[in-house]
């Protein structure tokens, strides 16, 4: 949040109730009293050309990992295990905000949350969630938007 203070972009924080043993999108949007497209989650991957990279899509979304690594510029994309998270980003699963991790890696945001007034991402800790306008974000994290998500849905 420190970030978006100091670049000048507004944002909402909403804390919410969360349980370790469901840490899903879809509990916790359903918890701040959001549709799941407007909530989106923090994925960390790794490409074999470009190293590890950060994507964001709807809490309800799958990442197609073929096109995530089209996008990239990878041939191929691989999700880091939930075990390398807090090592790599400083953030526990259910907690991985796209901003402010250890290190600044390409960041790529699903093109769908720019047709949203706001979205929800996480502030960095489990149960809190920063909701801004998805070109704030974009701006903030210099991310690329396309189309990430699985045609098949959750």
């Amino acid at each position: 949040m420190r970030l978006l203070d100091r670049a000048g972009i507004r944002y909402d924080v909403r804390q919410y109730p969360y349980d370790e043993d469901d840490l899903s999108g879809i509990k916790a949007a359903a918890a701040l009293g959001l549709p799941p497209d407007q909530v989106y989650k923090t994925l960390v991957a790794h490409g074999d050309r470009s190293g590890y990279l950060v994507c964001c899509l709807a809490v309800h979304q799958t990442v197609d990992l073929k096109k995530l690594a089209q996008l990239s510029g990878n041939k191929r994309v691989e999700l880091v295990h939930v075990n390398e998270l807090l090592p790599l980003t400083g953030y526990l699963r259910g907690g991985c905000s796209p901003l402010s991790m250890k290190k600044t890696w390409p960041t790529y945001i699903d093109e769908h949350a720019l047709k949203q007034s706001s979205i929800a991402v996480s502030a960095g800790q489990r149960g809190l969630q920063m909701v801004l306008r998805p070109q704030d974000l974009v701006a903030a994290t210099s991310a690329v938007s396309g189309d990430v998500a699985a045609e098949n849905g959750p």
